[in-house]
């Protein structure tokens, strides 16, 4: 394969495993695809997927995959602890290997065009491939969620890219685009107060003054009955996973409650991690890559 390509696409359901599974022989059955993995989470309700494959592969795989969601998901039934606004919410796609960012801005756009035509969903733009920039940032896009993106779309500025100028009555709206690699991460707390979540979430993303790269914000894990600070690290090495951890521990001490874990949703790249690994074990002088064995394996 010359040319890879990572495809995540988010969809709006974590509960129910036959719909879930359903997804997920989709993308198992596409040529020219690879599943890489696929996560649900109940209190968020919704999974994510990631897909690697050629130009092709995922176009074919991702309009499959809408095409069942828009079947098996109603959002007019849906709650979760997480933003969504479409059965579909969310599919990124990211250069990986001999492809070029402009690339993946093209594809999105053949992508989006054709969910709108076939599959009969409104199609955002958004990221790199955003045809404003005021759509850039997904979660302006998703403001207002399902239930108010009919009013929204009403106004002249939130005219989609694809599509007709109502949200799908089930199904919503999808934001699609291209982007770089960014990080799921989120850091679970030893309370269940939600609003401790909320005001550390504020503190920590980008949008509010906090770290330049992080998205955040605060949710309630019902099922463990704990809150969470659920985040994109959008530019893992201009803020790494470990700096928002010790800011998250350290706002975390102001209401008496501590980090109790953390969790990593979908994949992340292997330097995410290890630039953790060497600010928690202190190492001096260490070089990723010729210290790293895989680097010289692979």
């Amino acid at each position: 394969m010359t040319k890879i390509i990572e495809c995540i696409p988010n969809f709006s359901e974590g509960r129910n495993e036959a719909v879930i599974e359903g997804l997920a022989a989709i993308a198992k059955s596409t040529p020219g695809v690879t599943l890489l993995d696929y996560s649900a989470d109940t209190s968020h309700n919704r999974s994510v997927f990631t897909l690697i494959g050629d130009l092709d592969g995922i176009k074919s795989a991702v309009i499959a995959l809408a095409k069942y969601a828009v079947e098996h998901i109603d959002l007019t039934k849906h709650e979760g602890e997480h933003p969504r606004m479409g059965a579909v919410d969310v599919i990124p796609f990211v250069p990986i290997k001999g492809v070029a960012m402009e690339e993946c801005v093209a594809l999105s756009k053949e992508v989006g065009e054709a969910i709108a035509t076939q599959v009969g969903i409104p199609v955002f733009l958004y990221e790199s491939s955003a045809s404003a920039p005021g759509r850039t940032n997904l979660a302006a896009i998703r403001k207002g969620q399902f239930e108010g993106m009919a009013a929204k779309m009403e106004k002249s500025e939130w005219k989609p890219d694809y599509g007709d100028s109502a949200p799908h009555p089930t199904a919503g709206v999808v934001a699609v685009g291209a982007r770089m690699p960014l990080v799921a991460f989120n850091v679970n707390l030893s309370t269940s107060d939600v609003n401790i979540a909320n005001n550390i979430a504020k503190i920590i993303r980008g949008s509010s003054g906090g770290l330049k790269y992080c998205k955040a914000i605060g949710i309630l894990l019902e099922d463990r009955n704990i809150a969470q600070v659920s985040m994109n690290m959008v530019n893992y090495e201009g803020t790494p996973l470990y700096r928002a951890v010790e800011l998250i521990k350290a706002e975390a001490k102001r209401y008496g409650v501590h980090v109790t874990g953390t969790e990593l949703i979908g994949l992340a790249p292997a330097k995410a991690l290890i630039d953790c690994a060497e600010y928690y074990m202190q190492l001096e002088a260490f070089d990723y890559n010729r210290q790293v064995l895989e680097n010289h394996l692979f």
